[in-house]
């Protein structure tokens, strides 16, 4: 039915979105949290927005994800969800005992102006935090950003943890951004392999992608510790991968306990890898092993072997800015064509740097920030591609 009824002639839309390339800020909140070994996941807000956000995750990543929620009722919306928040302080920490429970906010809370910053201090007052733990919270409105958005402030608010002794102690922070846990495992390794002793925050590997052990725990083993965490401001330095999910808590760091930081690229492809392994190796002062060497050479002979079966194929492109900038710039150094690129996310920033990228290219892209699937559609029925590449809600072009 959606292909038949999405119309070629294209007009203007200002105030209608049609199967947004994006969702809210929250979703992205809870999955950075979940990167912190022994975190707990708190959605101020009712409980209908913590229940999609919890089984959207789930769906996805086929793991039981823990989380809790203030319960907003009418009354609450009304005049305030202080009193929902600390008695949910108080409950978390004597029922679950995490080492840290991770707040952030959503449309009820924002519109009605809960200050979570005065809350979590009088929570601390009141002595409903334990010794030794930590509340850490982001403001996530869902009528601002996107997920994208979400995750980076609540990545930033993790960096409040850090603290600086003034004796730095040789290690290097890296912000991985929006990926998969796979793909954090991924860093970590090949971070070891060049012989940088790395702490990746926020880290999902081991969390959402764990053995199967027929053990239940409430917090798996995996994540960044808060111990990690606060030595993050003792570090020679921060990479930051993607400037939309990383580079704001890296300049916070930056701010806070002087660790210079450095934005980079999403390690998509032969260049940005390149330019990756390169920072690491500065700031950490090493060289590049040989075992580095040898892979990006298979790299390099498979880009080779597979030119002629990519060469001019077009592809049409959706998803989050940083993963969209990164993956374009792979597929132009293959020679293929990505005329068509969404992002739901906002940016005129976005566009432009897109069509940096793709300036020396034999034919016209379109690239639209703040836009949806309905558009991406309409310009693949004007203009044809060989590929669609995104995630699966993409069936249903």
């Amino acid at each position: 039915m959606l292909l038949r009824h999405t119309p070629k002639e294209i007009s203007e839309r200002k105030a209608l979105m049609i199967n947004p390339a994006k969702t809210c800020q929250p979703i992205g909140a809870m999955y950075a949290a979940l990167g912190i070994h022994g975190c707990l996941p708190h959605s101020h807000g009712s409980q209908g927005c913590c229940a999609y956000h919890r089984s959207t995750l789930t769906r996805h990543y086929k793991e039981p994800i823990s989380a809790a929620t203030s319960s907003f009722t009418e009354g609450a919306s009304v005049f305030g969800g202080q009193a929902n928040l600390l008695q949910a302080i108080e409950n978390i920490f004597t029922v679950y005992e995490p080492d840290v429970i991770a707040v952030h906010t959503t449309c009820l809370s924002e519109t009605i102006g809960d200050d979570i910053k005065q809350i979590r201090d009088k929570a601390e007052k009141q002595n409903l935090v334990p010794p030794g733990k930590h509340v850490i919270y982001c403001n996530t409105p869902s009528y601002v950003g996107s997920h994208v958005t979400g995750f980076s402030n609540m990545v930033k608010g993790m960096t409040e943890l850090a603290q600086s002794t003034g004796k730095k102690s040789g290690k290097v922070n890296v912000i991985p951004g929006w990926v998969e846990p796979a793909d954090m495992e991924e860093i970590k390794r090949l971070s070891a392999l060049v012989g940088v002793d790395i702490t990746l925050f926020p880290d999902t590997s081991g969390v959402l992608n764990g053995p199967m052990s027929g053990e239940f725990k409430m917090f798996p083993e995996g994540g960044v510790t808060i111990k990690e965490l606060k030595a993050a401001g003792d570090a020679a330095g921060t990479l930051a991968l993607g400037e939309w999910c990383s580079a704001d808590a890296a300049r916070n760091l930056d701010t806070k306990c002087k660790v210079p930081c450095k934005v980079l690229d999403m390690p998509f492809g032969l260049a940005a890898t390149d330019r990756f392994v390169d920072a690491l190796r500065t700031i950490a002062g090493v060289s590049v092993p040989e075992e580095v060497t040898r892979e990006r050479g298979q790299l390099v002979d498979l880009i080779s072997d597979m030119h002629q079966y990519l060469y001019h194929k077009k592809v049409a492109l959706y998803g989050d800015p940083d993963q969209l900038i990164a993956m374009t710039e792979f597929l132009v150094s293959l020679d293929m064509l990505p005329v068509h690129i969404v992002t739901g996310t906002p940016g005129g920033k976005f566009e432009r740097i897109i069509k940096k990228i793709t300036a020396g290219l034999p034919c016209e892209v379109n690239v639209k920030a703040s836009s949806d699937m309905f558009l991406l559609h309409q310009w693949i029925k004007n203009e044809p591609v060989d590929l669609i590449m995104g995630n699966t809600y993409g069936k249903y072009i």
